[in-house]
Protein backbone atom coordinates (compact mmCIF):
# COMPACT_ATOMS: atom_id res chain seq x y z
CA UNK A 1 0.00 0.00 0.00
CA UNK A 2 1.07 3.66 -0.90
CA UNK A 3 -0.26 6.71 1.37
CA UNK A 4 -0.21 9.79 -1.20
CA UNK A 5 -0.41 13.08 0.91
CA UNK A 6 -1.14 16.00 -0.95
CA UNK A 7 -0.07 19.59 -0.48
CA UNK A 8 -3.70 21.34 -1.30
CA UNK A 9 -2.24 24.92 -0.70
CA UNK A 10 0.59 24.34 -3.39
CA UNK A 11 -1.87 22.50 -5.78
CA UNK A 12 -4.05 25.64 -5.49
CA UNK A 13 -1.58 28.35 -5.49
CA UNK A 14 0.08 26.25 -8.38
CA UNK A 15 -3.29 26.35 -10.20
CA UNK A 16 -4.06 29.82 -9.69
CA UNK A 17 -1.23 30.73 -11.52
CA UNK A 18 -0.83 27.89 -14.03
CA UNK A 19 -4.67 27.33 -15.34
CA UNK A 20 -6.70 30.10 -17.30
CA UNK A 21 -8.89 32.25 -15.59
CA UNK A 22 -12.80 31.32 -15.18
CA UNK A 23 -15.50 32.86 -13.91
CA UNK A 24 -18.56 30.88 -12.48
CA UNK A 25 -22.47 31.45 -13.37
CA UNK A 26 -22.76 33.55 -10.77
CA UNK A 27 -19.71 35.76 -11.79
CA UNK A 28 -17.06 34.65 -9.76
CA UNK A 29 -13.38 33.65 -10.37
CA UNK A 30 -13.32 29.66 -10.00
CA UNK A 31 -10.42 28.84 -12.34
CA UNK A 32 -8.22 28.01 -9.55
CA UNK A 33 -11.07 25.54 -8.05
CA UNK A 34 -11.59 24.42 -11.30
CA UNK A 35 -7.62 23.48 -11.64
CA UNK A 36 -7.66 22.10 -8.53
CA UNK A 37 -10.38 19.53 -9.34
CA UNK A 38 -8.85 18.10 -12.43
CA UNK A 39 -5.88 17.61 -10.75
CA UNK A 40 -7.17 15.36 -7.97
CA UNK A 41 -8.32 13.71 -10.20
CA UNK A 42 -5.89 12.99 -12.48
CA UNK A 43 -3.73 11.78 -9.05
CA UNK A 44 -6.81 9.36 -8.79
CA UNK A 45 -6.81 8.29 -12.03
CA UNK A 46 -3.95 6.71 -10.92
CA UNK A 47 -4.38 2.65 -9.56
CA UNK A 48 -1.49 2.69 -6.95
CA UNK A 49 -3.19 6.22 -5.32
CA UNK A 50 -5.66 3.95 -2.54
CA UNK A 51 -5.21 5.82 0.28
CA UNK A 52 -5.11 9.92 0.15
CA UNK A 53 -5.53 12.73 2.34
CA UNK A 54 -5.03 16.33 1.10
CA UNK A 55 -4.09 19.32 3.21
CA UNK A 56 -5.08 23.29 2.96
CA UNK A 57 -4.05 26.38 4.82
CA UNK A 58 -7.56 27.43 5.72
CA UNK A 59 -5.78 30.37 7.30
CA UNK A 60 -2.30 31.34 5.68
CA UNK A 61 -0.81 31.83 9.94
CA UNK A 62 -0.55 29.40 12.52
CA UNK A 63 1.42 29.27 15.96
CA UNK A 64 4.55 30.12 14.39
CA UNK A 65 3.51 33.57 14.05
CA UNK A 66 3.10 34.08 18.05
CA UNK A 67 6.69 32.94 18.13
CA UNK A 68 8.19 35.38 15.22
CA UNK A 69 6.26 38.02 14.03
CA UNK A 70 7.84 38.08 10.38
CA UNK A 71 6.80 34.63 10.00
CA UNK A 72 4.34 34.63 6.67
CA UNK A 73 1.08 35.75 7.13
CA UNK A 74 -1.78 36.33 4.02
CA UNK A 75 -0.65 40.18 3.23
CA UNK A 76 -0.20 40.21 -0.54
CA UNK A 77 -1.66 37.29 -1.44
CA UNK A 78 -3.51 37.99 -4.68
CA UNK A 79 -7.41 38.20 -3.23
CA UNK A 80 -8.92 36.45 -5.89
CA UNK A 81 -7.01 33.30 -5.18
CA UNK A 82 -7.55 33.67 -0.84
CA UNK A 83 -11.17 33.93 -2.34
CA UNK A 84 -11.27 29.93 -3.81
CA UNK A 85 -9.42 28.83 -0.71
CA UNK A 86 -12.72 27.39 0.64
CA UNK A 87 -14.01 26.21 -3.01
CA UNK A 88 -10.53 24.36 -2.69
CA UNK A 89 -11.29 22.43 0.18
CA UNK A 90 -15.11 22.11 -0.75
CA UNK A 91 -13.73 20.18 -4.20
CA UNK A 92 -11.21 18.38 -2.53
CA UNK A 93 -14.19 16.47 -0.15
CA UNK A 94 -16.42 16.04 -2.53
CA UNK A 95 -14.03 14.04 -4.65
CA UNK A 96 -13.91 11.86 -1.71
CA UNK A 97 -11.01 12.92 -0.52
CA UNK A 98 -9.75 12.87 2.98
CA UNK A 99 -9.18 17.03 3.76
CA UNK A 100 -7.69 18.60 6.77
CA UNK A 101 -8.57 22.62 6.94
CA UNK A 102 -5.45 23.78 8.94
CA UNK A 103 -6.09 26.69 11.48
CA UNK A 104 -3.93 26.25 14.50
CA UNK A 105 -1.31 24.10 12.63
CA UNK A 106 -0.02 24.46 8.73
CA UNK A 107 -0.87 22.16 6.22
CA UNK A 108 3.07 20.74 6.07
CA UNK A 109 2.18 20.10 9.78
CA UNK A 110 -0.68 17.72 8.92
CA UNK A 111 1.07 16.45 6.14
CA UNK A 112 4.27 15.53 8.27
CA UNK A 113 2.35 14.20 10.83
CA UNK A 114 0.25 11.56 8.65
CA UNK A 115 3.63 10.83 7.01
CA UNK A 116 5.37 9.41 10.33
CA UNK A 117 2.23 7.66 11.29
CA UNK A 118 1.61 6.05 8.68
CA UNK A 119 5.63 4.56 8.26
CA UNK A 120 4.15 2.98 11.67
CA UNK A 121 2.63 0.43 9.80
CA UNK A 122 4.15 -2.05 8.01
CA UNK A 123 1.80 -2.79 5.10
CA UNK A 124 2.69 0.47 4.07
CA UNK A 125 5.11 0.74 1.73
CA UNK A 126 5.67 4.17 0.79
CA UNK A 127 4.47 7.41 1.46
CA UNK A 128 4.04 9.96 -1.32
CA UNK A 129 3.82 14.02 -0.36
CA UNK A 130 2.61 15.32 -3.61
CA UNK A 131 4.57 18.72 -3.28
CA UNK A 132 7.82 20.40 -4.19
CA UNK A 133 7.93 22.37 -1.77
CA UNK A 134 11.52 22.13 0.39
CA UNK A 135 10.02 22.49 3.69
CA UNK A 136 8.64 19.17 3.60
CA UNK A 137 11.73 17.57 2.25
CA UNK A 138 12.77 17.09 6.09
CA UNK A 139 10.01 14.12 6.06
CA UNK A 140 11.97 11.94 3.61
CA UNK A 141 13.56 8.91 5.01
CA UNK A 142 15.22 6.86 2.48
CA UNK A 143 12.86 5.39 0.01
CA UNK A 144 9.95 4.96 2.34
CA UNK A 145 8.74 8.70 2.61
CA UNK A 146 9.77 10.47 -0.57
CA UNK A 147 7.96 14.24 -1.95
CA UNK A 148 7.17 13.85 -5.62
CA UNK A 149 6.73 16.70 -7.95
CA UNK A 150 3.43 15.91 -9.84
CA UNK A 151 4.06 18.57 -12.60
CA UNK A 152 7.71 17.72 -13.10
CA UNK A 153 7.76 14.10 -12.31
CA UNK A 154 10.99 14.43 -9.94
CA UNK A 155 10.89 12.10 -7.01
CA UNK A 156 12.95 13.14 -3.82
CA UNK A 157 14.34 10.37 -2.06
CA UNK A 158 17.09 10.88 0.88
CA UNK A 159 19.99 10.44 -2.19
CA UNK A 160 18.13 12.81 -4.16
CA UNK A 161 17.72 15.54 -0.92
CA UNK A 162 21.27 15.39 -0.31
CA UNK A 163 22.38 15.69 -3.98
CA UNK A 164 20.15 18.91 -3.89
CA UNK A 165 20.41 20.70 -1.11
CA UNK A 166 23.67 19.37 0.37
CA UNK A 167 22.18 18.12 3.62
CA UNK A 168 20.68 15.07 4.87
CA UNK A 169 16.48 15.36 5.26
CA UNK A 170 17.27 15.63 9.24
CA UNK A 171 19.32 19.02 8.74
CA UNK A 172 16.52 20.64 6.43
CA UNK A 173 15.28 22.63 9.24
CA UNK A 174 18.94 24.12 10.44
CA UNK A 175 19.93 24.56 6.33
CA UNK A 176 16.42 26.37 6.14
CA UNK A 177 17.36 28.26 9.41
CA UNK A 178 21.01 29.40 8.09
CA UNK A 179 20.17 30.44 5.07
CA UNK A 180 16.63 31.75 5.15
CA UNK A 181 13.12 31.13 3.60
CA UNK A 182 11.57 34.39 1.68
CA UNK A 183 8.48 32.47 1.38
CA UNK A 184 7.57 31.67 4.74
CA UNK A 185 9.52 35.00 6.14
CA UNK A 186 12.83 33.56 7.94
CA UNK A 187 15.33 36.10 7.60
CA UNK A 188 18.31 33.42 7.89
CA UNK A 189 21.75 33.93 9.35
CA UNK A 190 23.78 36.82 7.43
CA UNK A 191 26.23 35.86 5.08
CA UNK A 192 25.37 32.65 5.37
CA UNK A 193 23.94 30.81 1.90
CA UNK A 194 23.34 27.93 0.29
CA UNK A 195 26.78 25.96 -0.17
CA UNK A 196 28.32 27.34 2.82
CA UNK A 197 25.10 26.05 5.14
CA UNK A 198 25.56 22.69 3.49
CA UNK A 199 29.47 22.16 3.95
CA UNK A 200 28.87 22.93 7.72
CA UNK A 201 25.87 20.92 8.32
CA UNK A 202 27.03 17.93 6.28
CA UNK A 203 29.73 17.54 8.83
CA UNK A 204 28.14 19.26 11.74
CA UNK A 205 24.74 18.38 11.01
CA UNK A 206 23.08 20.15 13.85
CA UNK A 207 23.17 24.23 14.29
CA UNK A 208 24.03 24.04 18.42
CA UNK A 209 26.64 21.27 17.45
CA UNK A 210 28.70 24.45 15.25
CA UNK A 211 31.64 25.79 17.43
CA UNK A 212 31.71 29.30 17.78
CA UNK A 213 35.12 29.43 17.06
CA UNK A 214 36.22 28.58 13.33
CA UNK A 215 39.56 27.35 14.39
CA UNK A 216 37.91 24.57 15.85
CA UNK A 217 35.50 23.97 12.43
CA UNK A 218 36.43 20.45 11.37
CA UNK A 219 35.61 21.28 7.81
CA UNK A 220 37.49 23.96 5.28
CA UNK A 221 34.95 26.85 4.01
CA UNK A 222 35.37 30.11 2.05
CA UNK A 223 34.74 32.67 4.98
CA UNK A 224 34.49 30.45 8.23
CA UNK A 225 35.53 33.46 10.51
CA UNK A 226 33.01 35.54 9.10
CA UNK A 227 30.72 33.31 9.03
CA UNK A 228 31.70 31.92 12.47
CA UNK A 229 31.22 35.16 13.75
CA UNK A 230 27.75 35.95 12.38
CA UNK A 231 26.13 32.84 13.86
CA UNK A 232 27.47 33.32 16.90
CA UNK A 233 26.10 36.50 17.29
CA UNK A 234 23.09 35.42 15.99
CA UNK A 235 22.96 31.74 17.86
CA UNK A 236 19.57 32.37 19.60
CA UNK A 237 18.07 33.56 16.73
CA UNK A 238 19.23 30.68 14.34
CA UNK A 239 17.49 28.39 16.76
CA UNK A 240 14.15 29.94 16.54
CA UNK A 241 14.04 30.23 12.97
CA UNK A 242 14.65 26.33 13.24
CA UNK A 243 12.38 25.92 15.22
CA UNK A 244 9.91 27.94 12.54
CA UNK A 245 10.94 25.15 9.98
CA UNK A 246 10.71 22.28 11.85
CA UNK A 247 7.22 20.51 11.01
CA UNK A 248 5.30 19.12 13.59
CA UNK A 249 4.80 15.59 13.44
CA UNK A 250 2.06 15.92 16.70
CA UNK A 251 -1.23 17.45 15.02
CA UNK A 252 -4.17 15.93 16.02
CA UNK A 253 -5.83 14.13 13.19
CA UNK A 254 -8.55 11.80 13.83
CA UNK A 255 -8.33 9.52 10.88
CA UNK A 256 -5.73 6.29 10.55
CA UNK A 257 -4.38 5.20 7.73
CA UNK A 258 -7.42 3.30 7.05
CA UNK A 259 -9.78 5.90 7.06
CA UNK A 260 -7.70 7.70 4.30
CA UNK A 261 -9.02 4.93 1.48
CA UNK A 262 -10.87 6.09 -1.32
CA UNK A 263 -13.84 4.83 -2.50
CA UNK A 264 -15.27 7.38 -4.82
CA UNK A 265 -16.77 10.77 -4.78
CA UNK A 266 -19.28 12.18 -2.78
CA UNK A 267 -21.82 12.87 -6.17
CA UNK A 268 -24.36 14.64 -3.90
CA UNK A 269 -21.45 17.06 -2.89
CA UNK A 270 -19.60 16.93 -6.15
CA UNK A 271 -22.79 17.19 -8.44
CA UNK A 272 -23.59 20.83 -6.21
CA UNK A 273 -20.60 22.04 -6.47
CA UNK A 274 -20.28 21.28 -10.56
CA UNK A 275 -23.35 23.35 -10.54
CA UNK A 276 -21.45 26.44 -8.48
CA UNK A 277 -18.46 26.18 -10.59
CA UNK A 278 -20.48 25.76 -14.31
CA UNK A 279 -18.52 22.62 -15.12
CA UNK A 280 -20.92 19.91 -14.74
CA UNK A 281 -18.50 17.94 -17.00
CA UNK A 282 -16.45 17.07 -13.77
CA UNK A 283 -18.92 14.79 -12.62
CA UNK A 284 -19.03 12.44 -15.25
CA UNK A 285 -15.08 12.51 -14.97
CA UNK A 286 -15.10 11.74 -11.50
CA UNK A 287 -17.41 8.66 -11.77
CA UNK A 288 -15.80 7.63 -14.95
CA UNK A 289 -12.72 7.65 -12.67
CA UNK A 290 -14.25 5.82 -9.96
CA UNK A 291 -15.45 3.41 -12.19
CA UNK A 292 -12.25 2.46 -13.69
CA UNK A 293 -10.38 1.72 -10.07
CA UNK A 294 -13.27 -0.58 -9.49
CA UNK A 295 -12.34 -2.19 -12.72
CA UNK A 296 -9.09 -2.45 -11.86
Amino acid sequence: MKVHLVDGTYELFRAFYGAPASSSPSGVEVGAARGLLRSLLQLLSDPQVTHVACAFDHVIGSFRNALFAGYKTGEGIEPQLLAQFELAERASRALGIVTWEMVEFEADDALATMAWRSIERRDVEQVVICTPDKDLAQCVLGERIVCLDRMRGNVLDEAATIAKFGVSPVSMPDWLALVGDSADGIPGIPRWGAKSAASVLSHYRYIERIPDDHAAWQVQVRGAAALAASLAAARSDAMLYRELATLRRDVPIAESVDDLAWRGPNLDLLTQLAAELGDERIVAIAMRTRDARNRH
